[in-house]
């Protein structure tokens, strides 16, 4: 794995564990103003609907494993995609879901943060 590639996984990562410990201001720092958030049922969220979602404690992240990530770097731009397991309590409902995840990337400053795909995302 490449620097940048571990770059984008340590980002992922402190994704997962922001939601886990419902810091929403590093949840902030990690995305785009635009990202839109897709749930396994096919709803889609604003990112502050999502971020307010957690903080109110309706999704509740306990823990979450990645299994096999392929990232790619494409100059500013990146993808990475995994199978992640987590364990939430969600909408009610509490169980451990392994879901195939796509997160896209785009790096600002010299961080790499999450946003929505691009069409800069042809990988």
């Amino acid at each position: 794995m490449t620097n940048e590639e571990k770059k984008i996984l340590v980002a992922f990562e402190k994704m997962q564990q922001a939601m886990i410990d419902k810091d929403i201001e590093t949840l902030r720092e990690l995305t785009s103003e635009d990202k839109t958030f897709t749930h396994m049922s096919g709803k889609k969220q604003t990112r502050e609907e999502f971020f307010e979602e957690i903080q109110r404690g309706i999704l509740n992240y306990h823990r979450y494993v990645i299994h096999n990530p392929l990232i790619r770097v494409n100059g500013n731009y990146a993808y990475l995609k995994a199978n992640v397991t987590l364990t939430a309590r969600v909408y009610g409902i509490s169980g451990s879901w392994t879901l195939f995840t796509e997160a896209y990337y785009v790096k600002q400053q010299g961080e790499w943060i999450q946003c929505n795909k691009g069409e800069h995302h042809d990988f």
